[in-house]
């Protein structure tokens, strides 16, 4: 189920997509994967990965890091040094309330994630890579939208999904990104800022 795809424009930003990253949540995020295309970069490259189903180990135990799946993402990241990494997970739909939750900072050590609409819900990576292989003004984000139960399931939400995917991909800078979600999401915008400074200080800008 393993999926590579470079799309080179040459010189420009690099961009790394990564879907699959545990479990089998690859099945889902390929769907929105698979619909990123040549004309959605304007230079640079693109390149999209998603890694083969495995056992669920959360991004957020140091020990990921060290599994197969774990030293294999970092080996892309250290390959093609992007500037901008995004991770398309999804999420089961009774662990909604569990990723949204306020609180989740001081349980899981990690700000909740941000409901853009329709289920979709958007924040960082895990903080185990963002300071130790990323610069302060690359961009980093997850995004997550509920799991297919079958491969011929409709998603709710797939289409913002995918939007959003495009949006991040055609994107050459961070001021870039940020004008362009401020104006459809200046709420969600305005608070992922926030979660940032909170979590990392002045760390990442976004």
């Amino acid at each position: 189920m393993g999926f590579f795809r470079m799309i080179d424009k040459g010189k420009g930003p690099v961009r790394l997509f990564v879907g699959g990253v545990h479990g089998k949540e690859g099945f889902t995020a390929i769907r929105a994967l698979k619909r990123l295309g040549f004309n959605d970069i304007r230079r640079g490259k693109l390149i999209i990965y998603s890694c083969n189903p495995t056992e669920y180990l959360s991004t957020l135990d140091p020990n990921y890091y060290m599994s197969q799946q774990g030293m294999e993402i970092i080996g892309l990241i250290e390959k093609y040094r992007p500037s901008t990494y995004l991770e398309a997970h999804c999420y089961r739909e009774e662990s909604y309330g569990r990723l949204t939750d306020p609180s989740r900072r001081s349980r899981d050590g990690v700000p909740p994630l941000i409901e853009l609409e329709r289920g979709v819900l958007i924040g960082s990576v895990s903080p185990h890579i963002r300071k130790k292989l990323f610069k302060r003004e690359d961009i980093c984000l997850t995004i997550e939208m509920p799991c297919l139960r079958s491969p011929r399931d409709e998603v709710d939400g797939l289409e913002v999904y995918v939007n959003f995917l495009k949006i991040v991909a055609s994107s050459e800078t961070r001021e870039e990104l940020e004008e362009r979600l401020g104006r459809r999401y200046p709420e969600q915008v305005e608070t992922a800022r926030r979660y940032a400074r909170e979590f990392f200080g002045e760390y990442p800008p976004f």
